[in-house]
């Protein structure tokens, strides 16, 4: 468990599940694999994960996490961001331990993700799933 007094161990915290492209990652240039992650961090991002794993179970799930090479990029791009951030080198190393990279979407409380719709019990129809754009393509 990391020392940072605040973070409870994740046992005793919710899981909340991030995708990587398009909510933590901005991925609008061309995919080159999961080995390459290049782009900017969505603006907020980095504020959001450092506050989040203090309440919750953070866990950064992309269908690069599938692939060879996925996860390692996904971390090393994640410490970059951070790094250029200036955050202070403690605080970013006690983030960083606390967000988990699973292989396979875990069971969570609550997910983000930047293609997704929240069921209401109505289902929507096919004519509004086909015009669904992101975020940031709209």
């Amino acid at each position: 468990m990391s020392s940072f007094a605040s973070i409870l161990p994740p046992s005793e915290k919710p899981i909340l599940c991030l995708d990587f492209n398009g909510v933590i990652h901005d991925h609008r240039g061309k995919w080159k694999g999961p080995e390459h992650v290049n782009g900017p961090v969505i603006p907020g991002a980095l504020e959001f994960l450092s506050d989040a794993v203090k309440h919750f179970t953070v866990c950064i799930f992309s269908g690069s996490s599938l692939q060879p090479w996925g996860i390692s990029a996904m971390q090393e791009w994640l410490r970059n961001a951070f790094l250029s951030s200036g955050m202070d080198i403690a605080r970013m190393n006690e983030v960083l331990e606390a967000i988990q990279f699973p292989a396979e979407k875990p069971p969570s409380f609550v997910s983000i993700d930047d293609r997704a719709l929240t069921f209401t019990g109505t289902w929507p129809s096919i004519e509004s799933l086909k015009a669904f754009k992101p975020w940031n393509r709209k």
